[in-house]
């Protein structure tokens, strides 16, 4: 059984509450959004090149792509906000026929954005819908069956899809040619991590210590959906044993109950390297191995736990699997990963 973790980059499902206040902290404008100046930059070119023509066109279609909790989604908000158009949200997992998603687009108006999350996860006989509504803003279904079925063509508003995944390699290469912008979500720096939690402790209205915003950086995982999630943890400690203003002394005390280390490692993190180095020391690892020592799934520990571990170099891929590497071995053996 899986069990919910504090520096999950993925929203726990069925979590209202959290849903909810993830909403309230998102931005809606480019100057709001912290981060991702790449992306941001040429995003608003494209932007403004279509308000400037003033022809009728719409924005191309865009794909979003990179590990979960980097703004994917909030971006595509911010995107219909500066289009000034709706923003329809769906995910590919929730569109099951070619029907649900023909119910969807004709339903959109023009210049309308419909985001996609999880693109990737798409049914085939979806996608191939997809393709010439995207192309062409023509939707062709099929009325009737056997001998007596006939394709009907109807003409679709113009809209732009804005598709967000963690995996581009899953993606149909008909459908990844559709998007005329494609761009890859990186990793926060911690100053912008440290931007990110002061402007949520304005919104939530919490005072926080500049050492306290630091420490909390420092264990993000540089990912900000992850930073705010351990702010309102440390917010609720704060107000439960303290006077609700986050210093350093309660920060250090609220990371120590929740067990994140100073690299931002969890109980999981450190039980799946101390399993692999225990039980296979510098040799490689195949995946479902992985899995079975862990009692994840593969695809959980490929999406979830590699990459940050990867990025911080104590996880290494090699052609015949995974590898602790000596950085590794090191955060494992120093301290005994006290906090």
């Amino acid at each position: 059984m899986a069990i919910e973790r504090l520096v999950e980059p993925t929203m726990a499902e069925n979590d209202r509450e959290e849903e909810k206040i993830e909403i309230s902290l998102r931005p809606t404008t480019f100057k709001e959004y912290i981060g991702q100046q790449h992306l941001k930059n040429n995003i608003k070119l494209a932007i403004d090149a279509v308000k400037k023509r003033s022809d009728g066109s719409t924005l191309d279609h865009v794909l979003l792509y990179g590990p979960p909790g980097l703004g994917k989604t909030t971006m595509a908000g911010v995107i219909a906000h500066e289009l000034g158009t709706n923003l329809r949200v769906t995910s590919g997992p929730a569109i099951e026929r070619a029907g649900d998603l023909a119910s969807i687009l004709t339903n959109l108006k023009d210049g309308d954005v419909l985001f996609i999350d999880e693109i990737h996860r798409l049914r085939r006989a979806v996608e191939e819908v997809l393709y010439s509504a995207m192309e062409d803003y023509k939707l062709d279904i099929v009325i009737g069956k056997g001998p007596a079925a006939r394709s009907v063509r109807l003409d679709l508003p113009k809209f732009t899809v804005i598709g967000a995944t963690t995996r581009t390699g899953s993606l149909a290469g008909p459908l990844r040619d559709r998007f005329g912008i494609i761009h890859r979500l990186e990793y926060y720096k911690e100053p912008e991590i440290e931007q990110i939690i002061t402007r949520t402790s304005k919104i939530l209205n919490t005072e926080i210590h500049p050492e306290a915003t630091t420490l909390l950086a420092t264990r993000s995982r540089l990912t900000p959906r992850i930073a705010n999630r351990l702010f309102k943890r440390v917010r609720d400690y704060a107000d439960v044993n303290g006077d609700g203003i986050i210093d350093q002394p309660t920060a250090i005390k609220a990371l120590e109950l929740m067990e994140i280390d100073h690299l931002g490692l969890d109980p999981a993190d450190r039980n799946m390297l101390k399993l692999m180095h225990e039980n296979y020391g510098d040799r490689p690892v195949g995946l479902t191995t992985i899995a079975a020592l862990t009692g994840d799934e593969a695809t959980t520990i490929e999406d979830f736990y590699e990459p940050y571990l990867l990025q911080l170099g104590l996880l290494a891929r090699t052609p015949k699997g995974r590898v602790v590497t000596e950085k590794g071995r090191k955060h494992l053996q120093n301290s005994k990963n006290k906090v």
